[in-house]
């Protein structure tokens, strides 16, 4: 099988943005061609590790923010910046928001709030928890054109509702994969009561925003962006797995969300490993195959 994720050494290439020539001029011509092939560009993110230059070109098109002929990319992309400073112009007229106080992510949840017709009187922007706002987030963390990311973020968030549609079938994969592979800490788990009170919903509808590192949740996003809603649970197999010795000394919801926030999301390097290994899994899996 042709693919680059195979071990933790293909992992660190991706991770520093080395990429096999092939598979990059793959890219490049796809992304090159008039009319873009967005079964070709999904069928890539699945089976490759996408290189950290291409990736928002790449997210772009998939996420049809960029337009499918590349001939009118100028066009749609100045009508995407006028949506988006208008929307900017009437939060500001409207004293909603404030650039030089709020944070960009929370200015683009208002925005998105303003567009979708949900922006109620009275609303505090400043104090709102949504998944929006970790997902405008991280992306602030991963690319620099605010334009693109304001309108990545909206796209992203509506493959998060659909993820939402499928939270049962995350969880009882989730719970599959934890008991048929480490019996051990599944039981230590359910035993402290602590799989019950993960917040699992929460870390699959944002996928993992604010979990992770985001220079390496990109390539899990790569993945979703793809069309795998299912590596999500494998990301929590691994994170599990990886952290099990320091779990076992973890009582109670408090302790292990605190060890998970320590060692995972604060660690590139632990990110690093966790998502290359359930990248890993993932590929070895039988829904890896449904991908295509």
């Amino acid at each position: 099988m042709a693919t680059d994720e195979r071990n933790f050494r293909s992992g660190y290439l991706e991770k520093v943005g080395c990429r096999g020539v092939g598979d990059t001029n793959k890219l490049e011509n796809l992304l090159k061609e008039k009319l873009v092939d967005q079964g070709k560009l999904k069928q890539f993110c699945i089976r490759f590790a996408v290189p950290v230059r291409h990736r928002s070109l790449l997210w772009c098109s998939l996420l049809n923010i960029h337009p499918m002929y590349t001939n009118n990319l100028q066009y749609v992309m100045t009508q995407r910046k006028a949506v988006y400073m208008d929307l900017l112009r009437a939060l500001k007229m409207m004293r909603l928001v404030d650039e030089a106080k709020m944070p960009k992510s929370r200015i683009f949840y208002a925005m998105w709030l303003l567009e979708t017709k949900r922006l109620q009187l009275g609303c505090n922007i400043s104090t709102a928890e949504d998944s929006f706002i970790a997902i405008a987030e991280t992306l602030l963390k991963l690319f620099d054109n605010e334009v693109e990311i304001y309108w990545m973020a909206k796209k992203f968030y509506e493959i998060t509702e659909d993820i939402e549609k499928d939270l049962p079938k995350l969880l009882a994969l989730t719970n599959s994969l934890l008991e048929k592979n480490n019996q051990e800490l599944f039981r230590y788990l359910e035993t402290n009561n602590l799989l019950q009170k993960l917040p699992l919903s929460k870390w699959y509808v944002t996928c993992f925003a604010g979990v992770l590192n985001e220079t390496a949740l990109a390539r899990v996003w790569d993945k979703i962006i793809g069309g795998s809603f299912q590596i999500l649970a494998f990301v929590t197999y691994k994170t599990l797995s990886k952290l099990e010795k320091t779990i076992y000394k973890c009582t109670d919801i408090e302790s292990l969300l605190k060890c998970i926030d320590t060692q995972a999301k604060n660690s590139q390097e632990m990110s690093d490993v966790i998502v290359s290994k359930s990248i890993e899994m993932w590929q070895s899996s039988e829904f890896f195959y449904k991908s295509f």
